[in-house]
């Protein structure tokens, strides 16, 4: 078979899927990309301008670390990074406070970080090594960190996958996209289409077979696909919806080694920055945190849209699970409340528009993004092998530091790309 002559399919236009297509169309081969929603992006969101007053996103929001593929694109592209500026304040039930994180304990858990050399889950390392009274807070910051920032459960999250992120105390460097990731998406897809990829939307696949030495990609609404290879780039819970062949089968199998974390996030739009009206030294206020049930706010300082927006991570998203998108942004509004001690009347007066999506409720991806377990760089080696005509990409196979990322899902499909074009 000729490279030229060789037809691909990718099932999933989001980050991995684009990326994988973009550069084995512009190679020569052949593309088609399967896409169950009616957009590209995935759990890359753009929301309307007219709605939140600039290109929010409802999905992925920050570039994190270095992120040398998304840093490539964005200069391609001819796109801006906007740097997350100001200062970090906590709410305790009574009182605001500049967060620090800073633990008395600090330079002790890195000793231990620094020996560690066999594999276990989080809630295993704390309870092995800081079981103490005397280690309540660490703990505490420790799980909060694991359940808010990466999603993930202490009870299966490995210790050596967030080592890197708890030596510099999560303190890599974040930025915005200028227009949002929906920028960075259209700009892939036009790439994409340039090259010849052809897109067919509204196709839920629901079964991938290999006939004859081919490869037919059934979709739920009875359209057949014929290629000679497919791409999975689907989130990991979907994987189980898809009838494969027993090989292929077998390595998906590898995914349940892989954690898959939920995030709930809320954007509320007011008329006028109230907490800067409120209270002076939150002029500057970039994120807040506390206890309350949306636990995590960020404001969009130094931009001046009064924008707020909540985010809640991890395995206790489950306790909001019976809420629809209305119910959400009534228990942000009550969060707020609280830590500002207004009645919630006057905060929802001030709401111009409000959206909360809960990505476990997204049928298409029933969840945010992956974590690792002590077993997951082994299930990413079985997934990431490009033995077979079925192959899988995604940012639950990259095994870079910021697994879970935009950052991830580009790198994964330029990988998978690399592989197929290096046959």
């Amino acid at each position: 078979m000729s490279g030229e002559a060789e037809h691909i399919a990718i099932v999933g236009a989001g980050a991995a899927g684009l990326m994988a297509a973009r550069e084995l169309a512009r190679a020569g081969r052949r593309v088609t990309i399967l896409e169950a929603r009616e957009r590209c992006g995935g759990r890359i969101h753009p929301l309307p301008a007219s709605e939140f007053g600039y290109p929010a996103d409802g999905g992925a929001e920050f570039v994190h670390g270095d992120a040398p593929v998304t840093h490539a694109l964005l200069r391609e592209a001819g796109l801006a990074l906007q740097p997350i500026e100001g200062t970090q304040w906590s709410f305790d039930g009574e009182a605001f406070s500049r967060e620090t994180r800073h633990d008395p304990h600090e330079a002790e858990l890195h000793a231990v970080l620094r020996d560690l050399r066999d594999d276990l889950t989080v809630a295993d390392f704390l309870r092995r090594n800081f079981a103490g009274e005397d280690y309540l807070h660490l703990r505490y910051s420790i799980e909060r960190m694991v359940e808010g920032y990466d999603a993930a459960d202490p009870e299966r999250a490995s210790t050596l996958a967030l080592r890197e992120e708890w030596m510099d105390g999560g303190h890599h460097s974040q930025a915005r996209i200028v227009g949002g990731y929906g920028a960075l998406i259209d700009f892939l897809a036009a790439r994409c289409h340039a090259h010849g990829v052809a897109f067919r939307f509204g196709c839920v696949v629901s079964e991938v077979a290999e006939e004859g030495g081919a490869v037919a990609v059934r979709c739920a609404d009875g359209n057949v696909f014929a290629c000679d290879r497919v791409i999975l780039t689907v989130p990991l819970p979907l994987l189980r919806d898809i009838v494969l062949p027993a090989a292929a089968c077998a390595k998906a199998a590898a995914a349940a080694d892989i954690g898959f974390g939920n995030a709930i996030k809320i954007l509320l739009r007011f008329k006028r920055p109230w907490w800067r009206e409120r209270r002076a030294e939150l002029a500057d206020m970039s994120f807040l945190l506390s206890e309350e049930t949306i636990p995590v706010w960020w404001a969009r300082h130094p931009d001046p849209n009064p924008v707020f927006t909540g985010w809640f991570g991890g395995p206790r998203t489950a306790e909001l699970d019976g809420l629809d998108a209305q119910g959400l942004i009534d228990v942000g509004i009550d969060s707020l409340a609280v830590m500002f001690g207004l009645p919630r009347e006057d905060i929802a007066r001030d709401l111009v528009s409000a959206d909360a999506i809960n990505w476990a409720h997204d049928r298409f991806a029933r969840g945010a993004y992956s974590w690792a377990t002590p077993r997951t760089r082994e299930a990413q080696a079985i997934l990431a092998r490009a033995d077979g005509a079925v192959l899988f990409s995604g940012e639950a196979l990259y095994r870079g530091r910021d697994m879970g990322t935009v950052e991830a899902a580009l790198a994964s499909g330029l990988e998978t790309a690399g592989l197929i074009l290096r046959k």
